[in-house]
C-alpha cells in the first residue's frame, strides 16, 4: 500500500522555544482502518503498559485507551496535550504527559518507584509497548534513546517517512543501509507493515510513511559484545566512526581515530578488506573488526 507521514510538533517543552527545524504543520492520521492496523500491530495489550509518543489528535489513543492496560502519552504540543486530557478524562488507565519525547525520564517512568521492592531482589520491570508517528528529522534520536532504554520495552511499532523506514530496513550492501540501519537491527527484528499514503493523513503531506515493528531483540551477546555498558557504547561509536562518511571506505573513515598499525592488523584478523566501505559489511562483520581492534588495544 503506499504511504506518507503524520508529523509532531517540534517545540521544547522545557525551554517553551520551537526546535529550529519545521515549524507546527502537523499532519494528523484521518483513516480509521488504518489507525487499526496500527494498534493490532502491537498486539494484545490488555496486560501491557503502551507508551504512545506524539499521539496528536488522539485517534490511536481512543482506541489504546479501550484496550491497554496502562496507557502513557507523551505530546509536545501543549494545546494537543488539553484536548487529549479533556476527552479521556473518563479512562483512569490513560496518563497525557505535555513532554518532549527526548528529555522524559525513562527510569523514573518504567524504573523501581523508592520504598518499593526488597534488598538483594533485582528489579525486573514489565516491558512497555511503544506506538508513535515519529518526526523524520530526529527519528534517530528518538530510536536512539529507546534502544539506550530498551531493557524498559519489548515492541516498537513506529510510522516513519517511507524513505526513512527504507534506511531502517536495509540490508547490509545496499545504498541505504547505515548507521540507523545498523543500530536499528543491533537492538531488534525490524518488519514491515504497511505504508500509508498522503491521502491518509489531515491535511495531506508531500510524501508517504511506512509502519514498522520493531521487535527488542538485543544482538549484543551473540556478536560477543554483552557484559559491559562501555563495550556496548564503545561498539555504537565504532559504528559511528565506520559511517562517518559512507563515500569513503572504511580504512579512511578509522584511520583518525585508531593507531594505523593497530587497524592495518585488526583488520587482517577479521577479514575485513581495507578499501571495503561501512555499508558493505554485516554486523558479525563490523564486530569481530571492533573486537579485534579492542583486543589490539588491549594488548
Amino acid at each position: 500500500m503506499p504511504g506518507e507521514k503524520r508529523v509532531n510538533v517540534p517545540k521544547v517543552v522545557s525551554a517553551r522555544r520551537p526546535r529550529l527545524k519545521p515549524k507546527l504543520g502537523q499532519h494528523f492520521l484521518a483513516a480509521d482502518s488504518y489507525a487499526a492496523q496500527i494498534v493490532d500491530a502491537l498486539g494484545n495489550v490488555s496486560q501491557n503498559t503502551v507508551l504512545e509518543i506524539g499521539p496528536g489528535r488522539g485517534m490511536l489513543t481512543s482506541l489504546l485507551a479501550k484496550r491497554a492496560r496502562r496507557l502513557i502519552a507523551v505530546e509536545l504540543d501543549r494545546v494537543l496535550a488539553a484536548q487529549l486530557r479533556l476527552r479521556l478524562g473518563m479512562y483512569s488507565n490513560v496518563e497525557v504527559i505535555e513532554a518532549d519525547i527526548l528529555s522524559v525520564d525513562f527510569d523514573s517512568l518504567f524504573g523501581p518507584k523508592p520504598g518499593l521492592g526488597r534488598p538483594g531482589i533485582e528489579f525486573k520491570p514489565q516491558p512497555a509497548k511503544v506506538v508513535g508517528n515519529l518526526p523524520y528529522y530526529i527519528t534517530s534520536d528518538i530510536l536512539l534513546r529507546l534502544f539506550e532504554y530498551a531493557k524498559y520495552f519489548e515492541t516498537l511499532v513506529i510510522m516513519v517517512q517511507k524513505e526513512v523506514a527504507d534506511r531502517i530496513a536495509a540490508a547490509p550492501g545496499g545504498r541505504d543501509y547505515g548507521l540507523l540501519s545498523a543500530t536499528a537491527q543491533l537492538h531488534a527484528r525490524v518488519e514491515r507493515l504497511i505504508t500509508l499514503p498522503p491521502g491518509a493523513f489531515s491535511p495531506p503531506p508531500e510524501v508517504y510513511s511506512t509502519v514498522l515493528r520493531l521487535t527488542i531483540a538485543p544482538r549484543q551477546k551473540e556478536l560477543g559484545l554483552d557484559g559491559d555498558a562501555r563495550i556496548e557504547q564503545g561498539f555504537i561509536d565504532f559504528l559511528k566512526f565506520s559511517f562517518a562518511q559512507k563515500r569513503k571506505t572504511l580504512w579512511n573513515n578509522l584511520k583518525s581515530n585508531y593507531p594505523q598499525a593497530l587497524l592495518k592488523s585488526a583488520l587482517v584478523e577479521a577479514r575485513v578488506k581495507p578499501t571495503a566501505r561501512a555499508e558493505a559489511l554485516t554486523l558479525e562483520e563490523s564486530a569481530a573488526l571492533f573486537r579485534a581492534l579492542r583486543n589490539g588495544g588491549d594488548s
